[in-house]
């Protein structure tokens, strides 16, 4: 008797699990993404980095498969889940945020913007988290720690359109450069010397700085004019899509533009994204030079194929078109492979920041990201940029049209 109940008994728990879904062995799971910036000025980008991150995190829990291209697997045994929350892009928020998410259990972070950048890089080094970060500037070289981008600095993409118009300047005296730039912490990671001195050394004669509120509640009347006055040739500067749309609208009712009476080009860093742009713009925005972003979503690479087909698992009907979902791709792309390679060398609960930090994202070497990215991702100690060449876009006919590609300048020298 005692055979039989004991095998009821087994019988009945079976049966449960396979009722009520609950797994036969303990569950193991593993978090990503992190703090985000959806209140304020980037919550348009930012909620378009946490659907790309959601999606896929769902492709490589159902799949198991990294990538249609890649031949590596994700563990069949653990689980993957995207944990996160909202920063309003404020450091006061955003420190205890981080410390939240690491308690529960993250083994990796991300960097919102610029502020978070700054307040939260040598806290993420001492405890050795590796992030990923939606913002770039020279302050992650100072001295390259442990949070890793994916897109160029700000001064390595203004140094890339400088080079870019300065090949095909036609005149015989030396172009003018101004900075017209965000007012902010990121729109201000330019005005080092080593970003002078670079332009110098091209052949500009550099003129000064002009700044613009991040979103303007007017238009920059005073800094267009003034660059006008100057005789400026090319305006380089860091600004997102709501401060760089205003600026070209009153650059256009100034008759300011490549294509104008009055000839000057506007350059900016991603994320003035061009893609976002010229949806917005149309044919009034031509002329707009955006280095360091990302491709279309016409463009036949394959890592832009596999995130339409992400979206359409994870929200058939919803299509997020905002190209910072390319940047939030890329981030989970990262994130999950810095998990994978490190659960490779190190037991599911040996597990912690810095095991994922040194065995992961520092084995990061060659990821192929389809093109989403203008080269594939490598990453070390020491080296935190994973791309080496910058790609040139500029709105033509009120179309994305890439200009240029180019390497690393490497204007800014690690410190």
């Amino acid at each position: 008797m005692g055979r039989i109940k004991m095998a009821a008994i087994v019988f009945m728990t079976m049966m449960l699990v396979v009722l009520l879904g609950i797994p036969a062995t303990h569950a193991k799971t593993l978090y990503v993404g992190g703090t985000q910036s959806l209140t304020g000025p980037f919550a348009e980008d930012s909620a378009a980095v946490l659907s790309a991150i959601q999606d896929y995190v769902n492709y490589v829990n159902k799949t198991k498969n990294m990538a249609p291209w890649r031949k590596e697997k994700w563990p069949a045994d653990i689980t993957l889940e995207v944990m996160w929350r909202d920063d309003e892009l404020k450091p006061a928020k955003a420190l205890p945020i981080y410390e939240e998410l690491k308690a529960k259990g993250m083994l990796v972070a991300r960097i919102s913007g610029s502020p978070i950048a700054l307040a939260l890089k040598d806290r993420l080094w001492e405890d050795g988290m590796g992030a990923t970060s939606m913002a770039t500037g020279p302050y992650y070289l100072s001295p390259p720690q442990s949070c890793f981008t994916y897109y160029p600095i700000y001064t390595d993409c203004m140094g890339a359109i400088a080079e870019w118009f300065k090949s095909n300047w036609k005149e015989t005296r030396k172009p003018k450069v101004a900075y017209l730039t965000a007012d902010n912490a990121m729109g201000k990671s330019i005005e080092i010397p080593e970003m002078k001195a670079y332009l110098l050394n091209l052949g500009y004669e550099f003129v000064g700085t002009q700044y613009v509120p991040l979103v303007p509640t007017s238009p920059p009347t005073t800094q267009l004019t003034w660059l006008k006055e100057k005789g400026v040739d090319l305006a380089l500067g860091v600004m997102i899509n709501p401060g760089s749309q205003p600026t070209v609208k009153e650059m256009f009712r100034l008759g300011m533009g490549p294509f104008l009476p009055y000839k000057m080009t506007f350059g900016v860093a991603s994320p003035g994204h061009a893609v976002v742009f010229a949806e917005a713009m149309g044919e009034l925005g031509d002329g707009y030079v955006c280095a360091g972003s990302f491709p279309s979503w016409d463009d036949p690479a394959p890592g832009v194929k596999f995130m339409i087909e992400a979206q359409k698992m994870s929200h058939p009907g919803k299509f997020v078109n905002h190209i910072m979902y390319q940047g939030g791709f890329l981030e989970g792309m990262i994130q999950v492979e810095a998990l994978r390679l490190a659960v490779e060398k190190v037991p599911f609960n040996k597990l912690t920041p810095r095991a994922v930090l040194e065995n992961g994202f520092y084995r990061i070497k060659k990821l192929e990201t389809g093109g989403i990215s203008s080269t594939p991702l490598t990453y070390g100690p020491g080296d935190i940029e994973g791309v080496d060449e910058i790609r040139i876009d500029q709105v033509i006919n009120g179309k994305v049209v890439k200009v240029g590609s180019t390497p690393l300048p490497h204007i800014y020298t690690k410190k």
